[in-house]
């Protein structure tokens, strides 16, 4: 019997003989089981994780030490986030020129539709562990043949030129409707160093005094952002679509997620922290470490969003006192206390204060 086309990308899947793990979240990626996928030549493993839903794909590959994987070439855009170690990266077209640069821990870079790519460990003496996300399974739901996407001879997409991999630029934010969610936003196909990038504005609406960047990368349809919160403080419940694929470059906490009504899902992070919330769930991020916690958020498709809303924000007025209490037991258990203001509990209109820059 053939089955229904939906289940293409988890047929591809299984067809690697790779590790598919499954569940709410992973704790690290730099932990996680891999198995050996001969026709990449490296180790590599699948995230099916619950909020993922069929929308995006998350795959894990390991480098070896001084090992170079051999040339591929998709038609889809990738995202690589590097969960650990340092390498190169080539990109180059048929017969075009070749373009490379190096990357390093915390690195995130695109891999443009079309073009061959080929990535290599430059340490001898350590494994370098990636984080891929793409739209592969939506684009299979559509046209479920695996052959279409890969090594294709197509050359649509964006060229390389000198600036392709160069510095990221600021774009100022026009649009009066969102004035208050973001200043502005980066464009770029490569940033050097999530963890220590500092180029961020305040994200007023979502609390906690933290501050964002939001990333587009050119000619692609893959973008992200990435928030920052201070020690002892936590985000406004909110919820959106499906495929948020968060990853965690730095920091110590916890995000609570739930359905409207239904049971609640502890999620514990850290450092290579992985987690999807699920489609339409609400879900708050809480930072019990000593230091600043970044989250990572690869976005799915534009359509499946779903954010903005007044009704998918929960304000700090109107949580239930489980979500406090919780919080400050946490802190407790570490010998902190929460630096949430107490005003911020009594007035939904509550602004915190922001130093520009």
């Amino acid at each position: 019997m053939v089955e229904p086309a939906q289940y293409a990308y988890e047929n591809w899947v299984k067809s690697t003989g790779l590790p598919v793990h499954r569940g709410y979240y992973v704790e690290d990626v730099r932990e996680i089981e891999l198995g050996r996928w001969d026709a990449r030549d490296c180790n590599a493993a699948f995230l099916i994780l619950e909020g993922q839903q069929n929308v995006s794909e998350a795959r894990v590959t390991e480098i070896l030490p001084g090992k170079s994987l051999p040339p591929l070439k998709f038609a889809f855009d990738e995202t690589v986030y590097v969960a650990d170690g340092q390498g190169i990266c080539t990109v180059w077209r048929e017969g075009g020129p070749k373009r490379s640069f190096e990357w390093q821990k915390h690195a995130m870079f695109l891999l443009p539709r079309n073009h061959y790519h080929q990535l290599g460990n430059a340490r001898g003496d350590k494994r370098a562990v990636l984080l891929h996300n793409n739209y592969l399974p939506v684009a299979m739901a559509g046209a479920p043949d695996p052959e279409l996407f890969f090594d294709t001879d197509c050359t649509a997409g964006q060229a390389l030129d000198t600036d392709f991999y160069s510095e990221a630029k600021m774009v100022e934010e026009t649009d009066a409707r969102i004035k208050a969610r973001r200043k502005a936003y980066w464009v770029g196909n490569f940033f050097p160093d999530m963890r220590a990038w500092d180029k961020l504005v305040p994200f007023k609406t979502r609390g906690a005094g933290g501050k964002t960047i939001f990333i587009n990368f050119p000619d692609s349809t893959m973008s992200c952002h990435m928030s920052v919160f201070d020690t002892a403080t936590y985000k406004k419940g909110h919820r959106h679509g499906p495929s948020y694929v968060i990853v965690i470059p730095a920091g110590q906490g916890y995000s609570i997620m739930w359905p409207e009504g239904g049971e609640k899902v502890v999620v514990p992070w850290r450092e290579g922290s992985v987690f999807v919330p699920p489609d339409n769930w609400y879900h708050q991020h809480f930072n019990i470490g000593n230091a600043p916690a970044r989250y990572l958020a690869l976005h799915p498709p534009r359509p499946f969003a779903k954010a903005g809303a007044p009704e998918n924000q929960i304000e700090y007025p109107d949580e239930e006192p489980f979500i406090r209490q919780k919080f400050e037991a946490a802190l407790g258990q570490r010998g902190l206390k929460s630096l949430m203001p107490a005003e911020a509990y009594r007035d939904r209109k509550y602004e915190w204060s922001y130093v520009e820059g």
